[in-house]
């Protein structure tokens, strides 16, 4: 399990560099994944190989930290879809922490880079809406006719399959509400040698996508002592500087900002991805602005590919330099 000192010590004296998005790059690479209910993760079963070879791109690119291929993955999903045993399904899920680490060995015995330790890997945890299929992570509706108990019970297989395969962090990602966040905080404990990142998911500069204070989130997730970090994943670019600075008041050195939006661009369930009609400036332009709110692991997420991911690292190299 990573701890908050071998975090510090890959970092140095810059920023941890996260990967971008997996299926975008898995897209790049010729395969069809949108409208497919394991999305990225039905790979892990089909075509391992390109999973692995995928992370590699990442890490080539920049990445300190790689993420499995398991956010839209859960037990009952590859039962469902893969017409398969329990037990088959655990294994197939932490095969997504098995292929990623295959892929930071393959890195670190490829490249001579003395400078970078050996690079991280993040059992990614997506809400329970991207389960459903709806875009619901996107609103965080499903939790209102949810406790807090058969939130945790959903999330309970994946992360201790996560944890058991050995991911050095769990990458609790797109998370649209309080009570879902919660519930994860809650499940936490029951892997105590465990650290993670908590990101949510935000419909603006101030509030979560259930409408929550995106400040009173944070301030929430402040209170445990395992997370290594808290932030926002998969929001436009230019709503990451105001959502930090409703939590400037929260900044401390104990625990950093994560932050990893997509390129701007808009989802729409039924038709895909489309422009916003309004120009975004890269990730990496704005990134050094991130990091003066306290932003120190700094990544992309949804059409985010890994020559993104190496201009963010020239570009916040340069500043360390």
């Amino acid at each position: 399990m990573c701890s908050m000192e071998s975090i510090a010590s890959i970092q140095g004296a810059g920023p941890l560099i996260l990967d971008g998005g997996l299926a975008t790059e898995l897209e790049a690479q010729g395969f069809e994944l949108q409208g497919d209910p394991l999305w990225s993760s039905r790979l892990l079963h089909t075509n391992p190989q390109a999973i692995q070879d995928a992370h590699y791109r990442f890490l080539v690119s920049g990445a300190d930290v790689v993420s499995t291929a398991t956010y839209q993955a859960s037990i009952n999903g590859f039962m469902k879809h893969l017409d398969m045993s329990s037990e088959s399904a655990q294994e197939l899920m932490m095969s997504g922490v098995h292929l990623a680490q295959e892929a930071v060995q393959q890195f670190v015995t490829s490249n001579n880079d003395t400078e970078r330790g050996r690079p991280l890997v993040a059992g990614s945890v997506g809400a329970f809406g991207a389960f459903l299929q709806d875009g619901s992570e996107y609103s965080g509706a499903y939790a209102e006719n949810m406790s807090i108990e058969e939130l945790k019970a959903w999330h309970r297989p994946q992360i201790g399959c996560l944890v058991s395969a050995g991911a050095d962090l769990v990458a609790m990602e797109t998370i649209p509400s309080v009570k879902e966040a919660v519930a994860l905080m809650e499940l936490l404990r029951e892997f105590p040698s465990s650290r993670a990142w908590l990101s949510f998911s935000c419909k603006d500069g101030r509030s979560l996508c259930d409408g929550s204070p995106f400040l009173e989130a944070v301030r929430m997730a402040q209170r445990s002592s395992q997370l290594v970090a808290v932030g926002v994943n998969c929001c436009s670019p230019a709503l990451v500087l105001p959502l930090l600075e409703t939590i400037s008041q929260l900044r401390s050195p104990a625990l950093p900002w994560v932050v990893y939006p997509n390129s701007g661009e808009e989802w729409d369930r039924l038709s895909g991805w489309k422009a916003s009609g309004t120009k975004v400036s890269s990730i990496a332009a704005l990134s050094q602005e991130w990091m003066k709110q306290g932003a120190t692991m700094i990544g992309g997420c949804c059409r985010v590919g890994p020559n993104h991911i190496t201009e963010l690292r020239k570009r916040l190299l340069i500043k360390f330099q």
